[in-house]
């Protein structure tokens, strides 16, 4: 299943059943899973691990250095891909910065064309990123996001659980969960739908929307915020917005309203 023009270093480990379509390069001691689909000018370079039934779209490149000046060639790091990724065409996934430090995929994700992963990224699993999405290096997407196409989100800036940043938006602020981010350091609601999708009922919608409100509508800075949230109990599902909260570095995304958004004045939403 190989093709006669794929080049496949003597280090590789690949299952029997890998499909390796033309003028694909795989390079050092990369390791392929079962089932997985490589086509055609791909490029895997490095220490890369790739689990089960991915497939990898035309002319991905996997394992290339991170573009980091303080980056030593000599350094071993990574790249490490769960199961049953989709990574499309033009992809670019780019290896750990600091030695013995790995850029991870988890599972079930969707990579669209000319998706871009910043070293040491770290994304978790059913996460959709569209068309030619920036992520820097270091950014954490959480499970059951969504980026749309366009968007950019700068290093070290996190996206939670069932969020959503619009195409075409940029971040340099976390994006908590369940919420939908648009314009620049902005969320301006809650993702209903996502979370409908996601096995949430009405009642722990609800939930979600009373969290939202405490956080952005009660005139409350984070620290306070976390205080009151503290007072009452919350459900399981609803506690990542709170640790999520509580875990912020870079500062989270301010509150702006739709129809501010819509007159082009989101793109300056105050951070909490």
């Amino acid at each position: 299943m190989i093709h006669p023009t794929a080049i496949i270093d003597a280090e590789a480990k690949l299952e029997s059943d890998v499909v390796i379509g033309p003028y694909v390069l795989i390079e050092g001691p990369a390791e392929i899973g079962s089932a997985t689909i490589i086509q055609g000018h791909a490029v895997i370079t490095g220490r890369v691990r790739i689990g089960r039934r991915n497939q990898i779209g035309y002319g991905a490149v996997i394992g290339a250095y991170p573009q980091d000046l303080s980056f030593r060639p000599d350094s071993i790091s990574g790249v490490e891909i769960g199961d049953e990724n989709v990574i499309r065409e033009y992809c670019t996934i780019h290896r750990g910065t600091k030695p013995e430090t790995a850029t991870v995929v988890g599972s079930r994700n969707f990579l669209m064309t000319g998706a871009h992963l910043g070293h040491n990224t770290l994304l978790g699993n059913d996460i959709i990123i569209a068309n030619n999405v920036l992520l820097g290096g270091y950014v954490e997407v959480h499970d059951r996001a969504f980026i749309g196409g366009g968007a950019l989100v700068h290093q070290f800036t996190r996206i939670g659980k069932i969020a959503i940043l619009q195409g075409s938006s940029a971040t340099g602020k976390d994006i908590p969960p369940f919420c939908i981010a648009s314009g620049r350091n902005s969320v301006a609601g809650i993702n209903f739908i996502g979370l409908r999708r996601a096995g949430f009922d009405l009642n722990l919608r609800k939930e979600a929307r009373e969290a939202f409100s405490l956080f952005y509508h009660q005139g409350l800075n984070a620290s306070q915020a976390l205080e009151s949230a503290g007072k009452r109990s919350w459900a399981l599902e609803i506690q990542p917005f709170w640790e999520f909260v509580a875990k912020s570095k870079r500062g989270l995304c301010g509150y702006v309203k739709w129809a501010e958004i819509k007159a082009g004045a989101g793109y300056s939403g105050e951070a909490m």
